[in-house]
């Protein structure tokens, strides 16, 4: 995501800690390759001079440049102006009380609305809220077809009508959630390869017909500018209350992302960040800011990790760990947990340091399929005693997971080393707790152990 801009950033800041001191001068040249970064990520113009002539204003001045740390000065202050230009965090959806909440999803044909629409329904879900899927697309062929395999997927209604009028649909479904006590409507509406009269006129009835509580503009990422000036047609013509941008883990540039906000004033609610459904996060500046300027996003980090893993799990394999008694399933089972956090090379990225490192690097996800076949291909003796794995065993291995005697002795290497880590990290801990209690530093029962394994 975005690895173009952050490598541009990256070597603008290589160049400025280089210096001895800073000076007005040579802020200024930095800046001109911050502005030429921003403009080769497709960021709107008019926003790129606003955005050079606020960090200037704050950058050059006594208090940087006598700085013990000028360098990281000037980073803090894009980094702010970073957020400033994105907006202050907006993901609430104000739910209605006694009435189903609408909300109206809008964009051009290719933005993924449908498959947003689904997204959008399984992260309601997930408070705990009773979803309607509405197909009002009678322009695309497959829309209706789509919904109906999406809301399968996810056990949501799916209302739908083989009608070419949308606005009866609309107000026909509004009937249907009442009778199944849906809290929240979400109306998937059709799209045009550009934008025409034909389809303001039908999104502007659906909106009178309907009300809807909240209206999302939904656009591909990917298409930088275009999507900018799509969005403010749209706010223009329609109105809106925020913004859905989709294919952002495949966005290298971030025009979109960066401009949307100053363009047309409405905030990004929501980011889809891969296919799966589960794939629709909530869009907060801060976080991205970091994440453009190689620092990581930590508290994304840790909330994947709290939606990913099963804390009975965790204390299960707590006492293994304590009792030496872990096995391979063990090891499969925290590998499966790894993989519902999200691709590993862009959970690596929110580590701090590591983001702006990554480059070029490969990330083999074929890797633990891999390590998947080999445990799978094991008896129950052998994933709990791995000991007993002999030359035979890993060829019968190897041969029933379609992998080599090299891949089988690369994970049984893997996981011993994994074993001695844990029980160092183990011992480490029981040290420092006790080292703690002496000094008074840490109350008796102090739970280190089990924060510092999860």
């Amino acid at each position: 995501m975005f690895e173009a801009i952050t490598n541009n950033f990256e070597n603008v800041f290589r160049k400025l800690r280089g210096k001895g001191r800073l000076t007005e001068s040579n802020i200024k040249d930095g800046l001109h390759e911050v502005r030429l970064a921003l403009l080769e990520a497709d960021v709107n113009y008019k926003v790129v001079k606003d955005f050079i002539q606020h960090v200037t204003a704050r950058a050059v001045g006594e208090e940087v440049i006598k700085s013990i740390a000028p360098g990281q000065q000037v980073i803090k202050i894009v980094h702010d102006e970073l957020v400033k230009l994105m907006g202050e965090s907006d993901t609430t959806i104000p739910f209605k009380d006694g009435e189903p909440t609408l909300i109206m999803l809008m964009g051009l044909q290719g933005s993924g609305k449908t498959t947003s629409a689904g997204k959008l329904a399984k992260l309601i879900q997930s408070k705990g809220k009773k979803p309607l899927l509405v197909a009002a697309d009678v322009q695309r062929p497959a829309a209706i077809e789509q919904l109906k395999v999406l809301g399968k997927q996810l056990d949501v209604p799916v209302y739908f009508e083989d009608s070419s009028q949308a606005v009866k649909i609309c107000k026909n479904a509004l009937k249907h959630a009442k009778e199944l006590a849906s809290d929240v409507v979400i109306f998937d509406t059709a799209g045009r390869l550009h934008i025409d009269d034909d389809l303001m006129t039908e999104l502007k009835e659906i909106k009178v017909s309907i009300a809807p509580h909240q209206i999302y503009f939904v656009c591909d990422s990917m298409t930088g500018q275009d999507a900018v000036n799509s969005a403010k047609e749209f706010d223009v013509q329609m109105g809106f209350d925020g913004v859905i941008l989709t294919k952002l883990d495949g966005d290298t540039r971030g025009g979109a992302a960066l401009s949307i906000r100053a363009v047309t004033g409405k905030p990004i609610k929501f980011v889809g960040i891969g296919e799966k459904l589960d794939r629709l996060e909530e869009f907060h500046p801060d976080r991205m800011a970091s994440r453009i300027l190689g620092m990581g996003d930590i508290v994304s980090l840790v909330e994947r990790a709290q939606q990913a893993i099963n804390l009975e799990e965790a204390e299960k394999l707590s006492k293994k760990i304590s009792d030496d008694s872990i096995g391979l399933d063990d090891f499969l089972n925290q590998l499966q947990q790894i993989k519902k956090m999200g691709p590993l090379k862009e959970v690596l990225g929110m580590i701090p340091g590591l983001g702006n490192k990554l480059e070029g690097l490969d990330v083999d996800e074929n890797q633990l399929q891999r390590v998947e076949a080999i445990i799978r291909s094991m008896t129950l003796e052998e994933r709990s005693l791995p000991d007993v794995i002999n030359g035979s065993r890993r060829l019968r291995i190897a041969n029933g997971s379609g992998t080599t005697i090299q891949d089988v002795n690369q994970l049984l290497k893997q996981f011993r080393s994994m074993k001695k880590m844990m029980k160092l990290m183990k011992g480490s801990e029981k040290g420092l707790k006790k080292m703690g209690q002496k000094m008074g530093q840490l109350p008796k029962g102090f739970p280190l152990g089990k924060g510092m394994l999860r």
